[in-house]
């Protein structure tokens, strides 16, 4: 399938800058050429060192897990559609979390086995994979507010009020991780929902540019899942659609919407 078959993408959209680099960078022709020609350029590797390239989903053998062969082969079963299509570039933009995500997930199918419960630890390397956004915040006072708001689902006061953090400079920025979130904001909903991971950062990385900040956000992500590894607890909601910035009609009124921006339990 070539590149030309996603037109259903709109590329203006804030939610897909994550990827749009990598999106630009693509060879015209099929996506999955493309990909294993940018997979070689930028040194992709799973944790064993072994080169990530993409192939058909009927590469992957019949009764062997899909996260257990990318880690055993590094080779990353793709469908031509637009879920695998969006996986593809997130490789491309965070491959060192990727990788890591990988590595926790191989390791628990290694150790358990698959069953009908992936278990406490893949269930979270698979819930961040498909569909966190990473929410990166300056660490000063500010920050840790818009943090606890947010955690505290004090939508008016995180989205609304703190709106100012999210323009440019202002020392928040939410960066899309997520493919099957990706995929779902190619129709965008009021209600959907990321899971959300906070990084704090010193002030000096929103000093980088672009590339450097993703790298940043890459590295220090993918040491973190490899020091400490992942639980559910790690996430906090974030509806897509009520970054500031991301979505017009956004005031007070937007945000205190309970069917989407809901009250945190036992705080209503």
């Amino acid at each position: 399938m070539a590149l030309e078959s996603f037109a259903e993408i709109d590329w203006t959209r804030p939610w897909f800058d994550t990827v749009r680099p990598a999106f630009g960078s693509l060879a015209p022709g099929p996506f999955i050429a493309a990909f294993n020609a940018n997979a070689a350029r930028l040194g992709l590797v799973n944790h064993r060192g072994q080169p990530i390239r993409f192939v058909p989903q009927a590469d992957l053998p019949p009764d062997t897990a899909y996260e257990a062969f990318i880690g055993a082969t590094g080779r990353v079963p793709t469908r031509e559609n637009l879920h695998d299509f969006f996986n593809g570039l997130v490789w491309q933009t965070f491959p060192r979390i990727k990788r890591e995500l990988n590595a926790l997930q191989a390791a628990q199918i290694a150790a358990a086995g698959v069953g009908k419960s992936r278990g406490p630890a893949r269930d979270a390397a698979t819930i961040f994979d498909e569909n966190a956004a990473l929410l990166l915040v300056r660490d000063d006072d500010d920050g840790r507010a818009l943090a606890d708001d947010l955690r505290a689902h004090r939508w008016v006061d995180a989205l609304w009020t703190r709106r100012a953090r999210f323009a440019p400079g202002g020392g928040a920025e939410a960066w899309l991780f997520g493919h099957a979130l990706m995929e779902k904001l190619v129709a965008p909903r009021k209600a959907i929902t990321a899971h959300t991971r906070i990084v704090f950062a010193p002030a000096d990385v929103f000093a980088l540019g672009w590339d450097g900040r993703r790298d940043w956000i890459d590295a220090t992500l993918a040491q973190a899942l490899a020091r400490d590894g992942l639980s559910n607890a790690a996430f906090t909601p974030l509806q897509a659609l009520g970054v500031p910035g991301w979505w017009p009609g956004q005031d007070d009124v937007f945000y205190r919407d309970e069917a989407v921006f809901r009250p945190k339990r036992g705080t209503a």
